[in-house]
């Protein structure tokens, strides 16, 4: 019996987290961690997914995408995933564009990868209500990439030699909440809200140039200033604050929360020689290491 196989990676915040949802750009980077997708023919639709947690973003890919291209949806689709929902990498993005890449190889369909990014981000807008696509993009695009809101602008950036560590705050956020939290906060304290917003904009305009051209003290320096603003928009935690001063005590060039806040990740750009010290004292802040590589 005939069974395709796809996969699409997870992502990682480089700059840019929130404002991204109101039109600004941000940088986003692809990590190695993959879920895979596997579609065979079935006398009706079933899916076999222990790892994804939501299996609404499985279950309505498979709906439009059949809808879309006149397919039929009787099918068995499994999943496979080298990384656990709990780590806040984009599983449920990544899921969606595993599977429609699986459902366009099983149905030899060819679309582009901009087509793959536009159904994949209605999917995640029908059940999220809001978001800004760009772990959709991240999933579809791989690498390291500047985004704009929607997909206005995907531009791969060359980046090479990037080397941060990731640590994980043991604590999962709740990302719908948290950009509800800060849509509530732009109609209560707007002025000072698009200020921070604007600040942030410049720094993922300026980091898009220190990324390209390895200048990693700066790209630290701006990742500081990156995370004072979100510590301002109020989606830092305590423990995100000192898992990130740590690490620059251990000698990390800079440090910030990575995603939408409330916990999950924090990352830090690291000289070589300071990797193994910058992971030493995320551990003894309490934080845990990913191991995972980047700009994939």
């Amino acid at each position: 019996m005939l069974k395709i196989k796809s996969s699409a990676p997870g992502k990682l915040m480089l700059f840019g987290e929130h404002v991204v949802v109101y039109g600004y750009p941000c940088i986003v980077t692809s990590v190695d961690s993959r879920i895979y997708v596997e579609v065979e023919k079935e006398k009706k639709f079933k899916i076999d997914a222990p790892q994804v947690k939501d299996l609404r973003f499985v279950e309505e890919t498979v709906k439009q995408f059949c809808k879309k291209y006149k397919v039929s949806s009787k099918i068995l689709l499994k999943t496979y995933s080298d990384f656990s929902s709990k780590f806040g990498l984009g599983s449920s993005s990544a899921v969606t564009v595993a599977t429609i890449k699986a459902l366009c190889k099983f149905y030899k369909i060819e679309i582009s990868k901009k087509e793959i990014f536009d159904l994949g981000y209605k999917v995640v807008l029908s059940i999220q209500k809001v978001g800004s696509g760009f772990d959709v993009a991240s999933a579809v695009f791989g690498g390291t990439i500047y985004f704009v809101t929607g997909g206005k602008i995907i531009e791969s950036l060359s980046v090479k030699n990037l080397s941060l560590v990731i640590g994980y705050s043991g604590v999962k956020a709740d990302t719908t909440s948290i950009v509800n939290k800060i849509g509530s906060k732009i109609k209560d304290q707007r002025s000072k809200t698009l200020n921070i917003f604007e600040n942030m904009k410049h720094i993922v305009e300026e980091a898009k140039v220190s990324l390209v051209n390895s200048d990693w003290e700066k790209t630290g320096e701006l990742m500081n200033q990156n995370h004072k603003l979100l510590q301002e928009l109020g989606v830092s935690t305590e423990k995100l604050d000192v898992m990130c001063q740590v690490a620059i005590s251990a000698g990390a060039y800079g440090a910030k929360l990575s995603g939408a806040g409330g916990g999950d990740c924090m990352i830090s750009i690291v000289p070589e020689n300071k990797t193994k010290s910058v992971k030493s004292a995320i551990i003894n802040a309490g934080g845990e290491i990913l191991n995972v590589k980047i700009n994939i």
